[in-house]
């Protein structure tokens, strides 16, 4: 309000009809001012807005929009409360400016309840004869907010079962690869593995002689996908409002898990090898 005139601002505002106790049941805080209370009569022309709203319509903190005069949906009356934000939608999407109002009447589309859940079916069976005795003609249909959280990420927990799946079993056809390809490389230095032993090297002397080729392969992979890998996520990442920074420790990570995977996948047959006995490798020489 300025000179005593209400400002038309434009701002989309997503419009929630509650009650008193809306906001306690779903566990939500106040930034300021107050939530809807039976104490004040007027309560029922007044309105609640979230912190982004409050950013939208300039008024700057959440203490600056208490008792301003706003006119809705040709209801005049005062902002009494805001709310801290919360996510009212998926993480893809952004948080949208809220308004919340008490319609007229008490006319509510739908209720929200807060369990106790130790009994669901009992509980849900007294609420449906509630429903029924007041609306009979009314279907009883119900949901659970935990599932309608779930259905916001159903694909992404899809598509993250088939990269663990897909992952396995990339991860055994290349360790299937390593052994065959470590099986063949130490078979071409049986003779090798023999001089060696004759002249005082250890097991882990020739086991690690024998793996560090490996590893190098693997090290020269990991410097490779890394790049890769971390573009690809960056990009899936940017579909959502809300997301992590991927973190450098985590490629670390990965290639250290990587070089653990291939030195167990080799070191069978180079430990094998180690411990044969020279005498029958060197037998033809």
């Amino acid at each position: 309000m300025q000179n005593g005139t209400l400002q038309q601002v434009k701002v989309d505002l997503k419009c929630l009809s509650t009650d008193y106790g809306f906001i306690p049941t779903f566990g939500m805080q106040m930034a300021a001012g107050r939530n809807f209370s039976r104490d004040f009569a007027t309560d029922t022309s007044n309105y609640i807005l979230n912190e982004t709203a409050v950013k939208m319509l300039g008024w700057g903190s959440p203490q600056n929009a208490i008792d301003k005069d706003m006119v809705y949906g040709g209801t005049k009356g005062k902002v009494i409360g805001v709310v801290k934000d919360f996510h009212f939608e998926s993480l893809h999407q952004a948080i949208v400016p809220m308004i919340f109002y008490m319609p007229p009447g008490g006319n509510y589309h739908r209720l929200s309840l807060k369990i106790a859940g130790n009994n669901i079916p009992a509980t849900i069976g007294a609420i449906g004869n509630t429903w029924h005795r007041y609306l009979p003609d009314v279907p009883f249909d119900y949901g659970f907010l935990d599932q309608k959280f779930q259905q916001l990420y159903n694909s992404e927990q899809e598509q993250g079962s088939l990269f663990t799946i897909f992952s396995f079993i990339a991860i055994f056809i290349a360790c299937l690869g390593l052994f065959g390809l470590s099986a063949f490389t130490i078979t071409q230095r049986v003779k090798e593995i023999g001089v060696r032993k004759v002249l005082g090297a250890s097991v882990s002397q020739i086991v690690t002689e024998l793996s560090k080729d490996f590893l190098k392969l693997v090290v020269i992979a990991a410097v490779i996908a890394f790049p890769i890998a971390w573009y690809v996520m960056n990009k899936w990442l940017l579909d959502f409002a809300f997301r992590i920074n991927i973190a450098w420790w985590v490629f670390v990570l990965a290639g250290i898990i990587a070089l653990i995977i291939a030195f167990a996948t080799i070191s069978f047959q180079s430990i094998k090898a180690a411990n044969a006995n020279p005498v029958k490798s060197l037998r033809s020489e």
